[in-house]
């Protein structure tokens, strides 16, 4: 199941990859983090991170390159300026009102080879499937972390 999600997602994310890359210059977690803020408003980067399921370390350095390319503005409340909550820049909205579409269309053109009943099924079985993996994420092999780099080594080492 991993392997050919996977590979779907390889298959049918790789056009928004080039689209947003290739056209305007965004990664496509770029773009991610820039909807969330247009769709939702003002938001805290926690709350962001969380909203985007990734590590704040990854939220913040895609926030950095969002602030830098202009997209998002950085709102100081009141006197403390390390609580500030991201907006999107005009020039932010004009991106995601110009990308937006096109990627809904990409993802309109996917799922086109379905009917109306498996569109329905397969949004029945990811809302099933979503929450149960998390919880089952929650619950192995919790005395380990992940240390990708290792992994590779390790296989290297296998090798010899």
């Amino acid at each position: 199941m991993n392997y050919r999600l996977l590979r779907l997602l390889a298959l049918a994310g790789a056009p928004v990859i080039r689209l947003c890359e290739g056209r305007y210059g965004v990664s496509r977690r770029e773009f991610r983090l820039l909807a969330l803020i247009v769709d939702g408003g003002p938001i805290s980067p926690s709350r962001l991170s969380e909203l985007a399921h990734l590590d704040a370390t990854r939220s913040s350095r895609v926030v950095a390159a969002l602030l830098k390319k202009q997209l998002v503005r950085r709102e100081v409340q009141g006197n403390d300026r390390r609580f500030a909550l991201l907006a999107a820049t005009p020039k932010g909205r004009e991106l995601h009102a110009e990308l937006f579409p096109q990627i809904a269309e990409i993802n309109r053109r996917m799922v086109s080879v379905l009917d109306a009943r498996q569109v329905a099924a397969l949004d029945e079985i990811l809302a099933v499937l979503t929450p149960h993996a998390e919880a089952v994420n929650g619950s192995i092999v919790l005395d380990v972390r992940a240390e990708r780099g290792r992994g590779r080594e390790r296989r290297a080492d296998d090798e010899d």
